[in-house]
C-alpha cells in the first residue's frame, strides 16, 4: 500500500487585502479534501444601524463600510431613496455622479492594481521593494491614484469619505474653476494609465482560466458605472429591483461574512465581469490598449485582472476628462425631495462589482427595513472555485511556492473583507 501524503498550508492572516481573512487548505494523496476562505472579521450589523434613521441619512452612514469606496454606498443608498420616493437625477447632475465615481475607480484601482497586486507577478514581498527597483513607476502610480482622490475632493468636498453628496444630488455643486484645474491632471492621466495598462500585460501570468457567470450593470448608452440594468452572460437582463429574485446569500460555518449564491452556482462580479459583459462599450482608446496589453474581448483568466484594472482605470480618466471639459454649474444642486413611505432599490459598481442597495421606508419617511449586498460577499464562493481550481494545477509546487500563489489568486478579486463583514443574520431560538 502507497504512504499516505498530506499537505496543509495556512495563511493565518492575508497580506495586501483590505480587513482580516486567512485560508486553510489540506491536500492529501493529491487531492484537495478541504479548502476554505476564512473571513474571521467580526460583522458590523449596519443594516440594524440603519433602522429607525432618516432616508437622508443613509448615504453618510453607509459611506463608512468602506473607506476605499465609499461613492459606491453613497451612490446606491441615494438611488434606492430616489427610487423609493419616485425621484430622478438627471441631467449635470448625473454628470457629476459619474464624474465622481470614476474618480473613485481610478484611485481604488490604482492603489490595488500598482501597490497591492503587482508585487505578486514580480516576485516581491511589497510596493516598497518595487519603489526600489522600478521608482519612475511607482511614482507615476501614487500621481494617478492621487488624481482620482483630487476628482473625489473636487466634487464631493473631500478626498477621503466626501460629504458632498446627498439622496437628490449634491449639497453644493462645485466652481467651474476648481473645475477647470482638473484637466491638464486628466489628460496626464488618461496618458499614465495606458503606460501602466501595458507595462502590467506584460506579466507572466499563471496558466489558469474559468468559465465564469458574468454579472454586471449593462446601460445602454455607456460603460456602465452608476446606472444600469442588471445583466449576465449567461442571457440574465433584469431590473434592479428584481436582484433578490435571482440572487440571495447564505451562511457557512467558516465565514462571518454572507455568501452570495444564484440557482446557477457562483458568480462573478467586478472588473472582469464588467469588461466581458460591455466591452463593446469601452472607448475606442481603451479597447486599443486593452488588445496590446493582450487582453481579448472576454477575459477567463483572473490574474489578468491587474490588466482589465488598468484598462477601466483609462476609462475613468476618459470620462473624466470629457465631463470636465463640457462641465456648467447647473443652477441648483439637488432634486428637491419630500420624504414619504416607499420602497427602493440601487444599485452601482463599485471598483469591485455590483453593490447593491434596498429600502423600505414609512410615511415620515424613516427606514423601516435595509438590505445591502457589497461585492466581495457576491465573489466569495467564487474565490473558492478558483482557489480549487488553481491548486489543483499547483500541487508541484513546494509549500511556500503554494502558499504565494493562493494569496496571489485571492488578491486578483482585490476583496473587501470589511464590506462583506457588514451584516450577518442572527436567529435565536429558545425552547
Amino acid at each position: 500500500m502507497a504512504k499516505s501524503t498530506s499537505r496543509k498550508i495556512k495563511v493565518d492572516a492575508l497580506s495586501r487585502v483590505e480587513g482580516e481573512g486567512a485560508l486553510d487548505l489540506h491536500i492529501q494523496n493529491g487531492e484537495i479534501k478541504d479548502l476554505k476562505f476564512r473571513i474571521f472579521e467580526p460583522p458590523r450589523f449596519f443594516e440594524a444601524l440603519l433602522e429607525g434613521r432618516d432616508f437622508s441619512e443613509a448615504p453618510d452612514i453607509t459611506s463608512r463600510i468602506c473607506g476605499i469606496c465609499p461613492i459606491a454606498y453613497q451612490m446606491s443608498a441615494s438611488q434606492a431613496m430616489e427610487d423609493a420616493l419616485g425621484v430622478q437625477v438627471t441631467g449635470p447632475l448625473r454628470d457629476l455622479r459619474r464624474l465622481i465615481y470614476a474618480g473613485e475607480w481610478i484611485e481604488s484601482h490604482v492603489l490595488h492594481a500598482a501597490m497591492l497586486h503587482a508585487p505578486d507577478f514580480l516576485g516581491l514581498d511589497d510596493a516598497m521593494q518595487i519603489a526600489k527597483a522600478n521608482p519612475e513607476l511607482v511614482k507615476k502610480a501614487l500621481r494617478l491614484k492621487k488624481i482620482g482622490n483630487d476628482i473625489l475632493d473636487v466634487v464631493g468636498g473631500r478626498a477621503v469619505h466626501p460629504v458632498n453628496l446627498k439622496v437628490g444630488g449634491f449639497f453644493k455643486a462645485p466652481m467651474v474653476e476648481r473645475m477647470s484645474e482638473l484637466i491638464e491632471p486628466l489628460k496626464w492621466a488618461v496618458d499614465t494609465a495606458r503606460e501602466l495598462a501595458l507595462v502590467f500585460g506584460g506579466f507572466d501570468f499563471p496558466d489558469f482560466d474559468y468559465d465564469y457567470t458574468c454579472v454586471s450593470l449593462r446601460h445602454p448608452d455607456e460603460y456602465a458605472i452608476h446606472e444600469g440594468r442588471i445583466i449576465s452572460n449567461r442571457g440574465l437582463d433584469i431590473a434592479v429591483s428584481e436582484f433578490t429574485d435571482h440572487f440571495g446569500e447564505e451562511h457557512v460555518a467558516h465565514s462571518n461574512a454572507l455568501h452570495g449564491v444564484s440557482p446557477g452556482g457562483p458568480y462573478l462580479v467586478g472588473p472582469i465581469a464588467r469588461y466581458n459583459n460591455n466591452f463593446d462599450q469601452l472607448s475606442p482608446l481603451a479597447q486599443e490598449t486593452a488588445k496590446e496589453s493582450g487582453l481579448g474581448k472576454v477575459v477567463t483568466n483572473p490574474f489578468k485582472s491587474i490588466v482589465v484594472r488598468m484598462i477601466e482605470t483609462l476609462y475613468a480618466c476618459e470620462e473624466a476628462l470629457r465631463i470636465v471639459q463640457a462641465y456648467q454649474r447647473p443652477d441648483a444642486s439637488c432634486v428637491e425631495i419630500k420624504s414619504g413611505k416607499g420602497t427602493g432599490y440601487g444599485c452601482t459598481e463599485a471598483p469591485r462589482g455590483i453593490c447593491y442597495h434596498s429600502y423600505s421606508l414609512n410615511k415620515k419617511g424613516l427606514i423601516t427595513s435595509a438590505n445591502i449586498v457589497p461585492p466581495t460577499a457576491q465573489n466569495q464562493k467564487q474565490i473558492e472555485m478558483d482557489l480549487r481550481g488553481v491548486v489543483e494545477k499547483s500541487l508541484n509546487l513546494d509549500d511556500e511556492s503554494l502558499k504565494w500563489r493562493c494569496e496571489q489568486t485571492i488578491r486578483n478579486y482585490d476583496p473587501c473583507i470589511s464590506c462583506a463583514t457588514h451584516f450577518l443574520n442572527l436567529r435565536i431560538k429558545r425552547d
